[in-house]
């Protein structure tokens, strides 16, 4: 990259800017510096990220973070630690974009690298990210990505409930930190409200809220692979998370690879249980993501 900052990539349909992905985002290091999409929008303009968010500096619209990788904080923001709570500590680290593999306005792929505070890999990563138009009202996002271990050690992923955090604080992995003016809701097919949803393992969750410039919008998530967890949020604030270390932290082996393959339907308006349904059951089964990144 010769020293010179990433320009933030443009996911087009047609001639519609459905979010900007930010490679290089020039923050403090306590911010968990890594690539991500904001701002996304409905087909409509509805803006339904939000990003450096005063209640939480450290949420980047939709990413990848994780807050224990090997001791290493990329998440952001504080670190919580067993039998002391959240505490500021000079262990973050960074995802850091590395090459482009492909680059069009409908879909792009890069290869990444996370790094520790002393700069040393501790996953490299390949990605892919493409959107598709389904119909007036939905887009859909699609996100791939393949964690590989170095081929001498393990990595592990753990969260603030896998070290001890009480209350079903197991976020870390995809999240989405949504826009919000005014309450937001979430539900699964089968429960409703964040006590419900938090922690289940649902084959979709749906949140619904208004976003900035006052358009109503539903997001529906698939995604969770073998052991993930969904960790949402609506009270203190508006956010869906894939996550890897819900209640027990995640491994990858040494030399091994963890895929994940994330969708995200982008609707104006709000949708119902059956119509969420609908969607998700009209969408091919997910192939191996293991291609993500070219």
């Amino acid at each position: 990259m010769n020293g010179e900052r990433e320009e933030p990539a443009r996911l087009l349909l047609g001639a519609t800017e459905v979010a900007r992905y930010v490679l290089d985002p020039a923050l403090d290091a306590r911010h968990g510096s890594r690539p991500y999409l904001h701002p996304v929008r409905t087909l409509g303009g509805t803006v339904v990220t939000d990003a450096l968010p005063a209640d939480h500096v450290w949420h980047l619209g939709a990413s990848l973070a994780v807050q224990d990788v090997n001791g290493t904080n990329l998440w952001g923001g504080r670190t919580y630690v067993r039998d002391v709570g959240y505490t500021w500590r000079d262990d973050h680290g960074v995802i850091a974009h590395t090459c482009w593999s492909e680059r069009a306005d409908e879909q792009v792929a890069h290869e990444l690298q996370w790094r520790d505070p002393h700069g040393r890999t501790l996953l490299t990563e390949r990605r892919r990210l493409a959107a598709s138009a389904l119909a007036p009202d939905v887009w859909r996002l699609d996100l791939a990505s393949a964690l590989t271990a170095p081929a001498d050690r393990e990595v592990r992923l753990g969260s603030p409930a896998t070290n001890g955090r009480p209350g079903g604080a197991g976020y870390g992995g995809f999240f989405w930190r949504a826009a919000a003016d005014g309450e937001a809701a979430v539900f699964t097919a089968d429960a409703t409200g964040e006590e419900a949803v938090n922690g289940s393992a649902a084959p979709w969750l749906a949140l619904t809220g208004t976003g900035l410039g006052g358009g109503a919008y539903t997001l529906v998530f698939t995604g969770l692979g073998p052991g993930d967890r969904w960790f949402a949020r609506t009270a203190m604030y508006p956010g869906v998370c894939v996550a890897f270390a819900f209640d027990r932290p995640a491994v990858v082996p040494a030399g091994a690879t963890r895929h994940g393959r994330y969708r995200v339907w982008v609707l104006d308006g709000t949708i119902d249980r059956d119509r969420a349904t609908a969607l998700v059951a009209a969408t091919p089964s997910q192939t191996d993501p293991g291609s993500a990144g070219g």
